[in-house]
């Protein structure tokens, strides 16, 4: 072992005598300090963004005043004069106008946790801290009765298992039947009986549906006795964390990110999931990818195989990298000034004049966000093929033409296949700076709330004109224009984290279709 030691310093030292020893060790260092920050990234990301949806413990507080609260510790601080200071969460927005409160360590009475503490999440006002007493059949019917009151929470539990078939069977009625025959009816000058008719059914039995979706209501009692009738419909789930076991726990805490998941967002974005921008983001990404693969490929062939190589096509390839260093809110003025008003108001002075002066084409939509971020990408494809291209051996090209192959023939069967490799390269790094990029995007056609999706059921299903969401934009919109960032901060972490989620898949697709197509290459050329 001391051998080892001893050869390795003196290997060292000679390769320093020639300047060379400590280079390999600087570089090994720079690689593995770049991990260790990414990893530390990854780490706060997760730990920030998934941590939020874990049942935490609920407390009673009792302060030196006599004064009582519940509410879920978040954090401690200690202030510039030495005290210390707890932040919960209490919620009941309702009832105190605020969800956040700031205790001093030293004014903390007593800590409890009770088992019968629930923590509500609701439509409106937000999430609700307290006890429930009893569940009422009507808004007007009296406060539960004892009986009704000790077991009001295994009532609410089957109710909210009702209320939340109704809820879908309303949702889907609404999607599926009601908006498409509602759009029918806007676009007809003269509505058809039988759509009429299918309008007027479906309207009555979403009418039956919010009737037995409503009616009950909800009596909750806070920590310090004040008592709230809320109707059941606005419920979405309600769960007591202090009586839940870790098993218990972690299901919950599936279901939550499960629902972060697949659920669209809600009370201002500050609530509910992220699945319209989850949606709107692959799906610009793989437009941007159609459009931009092709013609950054022809263009990088053409510069490499067919056009001339004088001074000309040297200038054309110090623009194109030139290009990939524009910022990027160049190309959405670019997007809006070319796409938006040019292209989409000639097209709606052609085919939508009857629409006028409303736009269909004529503002940002998913169509113009997909190609300005071509745009914005198609340097990078073209510099990443080229040199693919480059790395081909001329022999390659010389015997393909020495057997008799013409030159497309020789630039079909024997270049480009060596090339893709290359070509998915340039992919690769377009969809990574594409899937994360804000500023073009905010010019032409993200916007804040989008509960449609612009992939549907209805012709033409994809709807090329339609706004969208992106997560972007949608941590953009909970960082800097929430006005409750201590609800908004967990749900950056937790979509930023579903951002880079997002391209390291898209990557790793590219990825494995890149090495699949360099496997089957050396086997067809063995």
């Amino acid at each position: 072992m001391m051998d080892t030691a001893t050869r390795l310093a003196r290997d060292m030292n000679r390769g320093a005598g020639r300047g060379e020893g400590a280079w390999p060790w600087l570089a090994a260092g720079g690689v593995a300090l770049s991990l260790l920050m990414v990893v530390a990234l990854l780490v706060l990301l997760a730990g920030r963004g998934l941590g939020q949806f874990w049942p935490a413990s609920l407390e009673r507080v009792t302060l030196d005043d006599g004064r009582v609260f519940a509410g879920e510790p978040v954090r401690q601080i200690e202030t510039c004069d030495g005290h210390r200071e707890w932040l919960y969460a209490t919620a009941n927005r309702d009832l105190d106008g605020q969800a956040w409160r700031w205790v001093e360590a030293g004014r903390i009475v007593s800590r409890e946790t009770p088992e019968d503490l629930v923590r509500l999440e609701r439509q409106r006002w937000g999430p609700f801290i307290g006890y429930v007493r009893a569940v009422q059949p009507s808004a007007n019917s009296p406060l539960g009765q004892p009986a009704v009151e000790s077991s009001a929470w295994r009532i609410l539990q089957a109710r909210l298992v009702r209320a939340r078939a109704l809820r879908e069977r309303l949702a889907t009625l609404r999607a599926s039947t009601l908006a498409p025959l509602a759009e029918e009816l806007a676009a007809a000058e003269s509505p058809r009986p039988a759509t009429l008719a299918a309008f007027d059914a479906a309207q009555q039995q979403a009418a039956k549906l919010r009737d037995a979706l409503g009616g009950e209501s909800l009596v909750l009692e806070s920590a310090d006795g004040r008592r709230l009738t809320v109707p059941l419909e606005s419920v979405l789930d309600a769960w007591r964390p202090n009586a839940m076991g870790p098993l218990a726990k972690l299901g919950l805490w599936g279901q939550r990110v499960w629902a972060f998941l697949s659920e669209g967002p809600r009370a201002a974005n500050t609530d509910g999931g992220v699945w319209p921008a989850i949606f709107g983001t692959v799906l610009m990404v793989i437009l941007m990818s159609l459009v931009v693969t092709p013609f950054g490929v022809l263009a990088a062939v053409y510069l490499h195989e067919i056009a001339y190589q004088g001074r000309l096509t040297r200038l054309v390839r110090i623009a194109v990298r030139n290009l990939a260093g524009v910022p990027s809110i160049v190309y959405g003025v670019f997007g809006l000034g070319v796409f938006v008003y040019g292209i989409g108001g000639t097209l709606d002075q052609w085919l939508f004049s009857a629409q006028l002066p409303s736009p269909t084409f004529g503002t940002g939509g998913l169509l113009w966000a997909s190609l300005t971020l071509a745009l914005l990408t198609l340097p990078v494809v073209i510099v990443a093929t080229e040199e693919g291209l480059a790395r081909i051996p001329d022999h390659q090209r010389e015997g393909a033409l020495a057997l008799g192959a013409t030159r497309y023939e020789t630039l079909t069967r024997v270049v480009l296949p060596m090339a893709l490799p290359a070509m998915l390269t340039g992919m690769i790094l377009a969809v990574a700076r594409a899937a994360g990029e804000v500023a073009p995007l905010m010019l032409v056609g993200v916007v804040k709330l989008a509960p449609r999706l612009p992939l549907d059921g209805d012709f033409p299903f994809l709807h090329l004109d339609s706004k969208f969401m992106h997560l972007g934009y949608h941590v953009f919109n909970l960082g800097f224009q929430s006005g409750d960032i201590e609800s908004a901060l967990p749900l950056v972490y937790a979509t930023a984290l579903l951002l880079v989620t997002v391209i390291v898949v898209l990557n790793l697709t590219a990825i494995f279709l890149r090495h699949h197509l360099r496997a089957r290459h050396r086997v067809l050329h063995r």
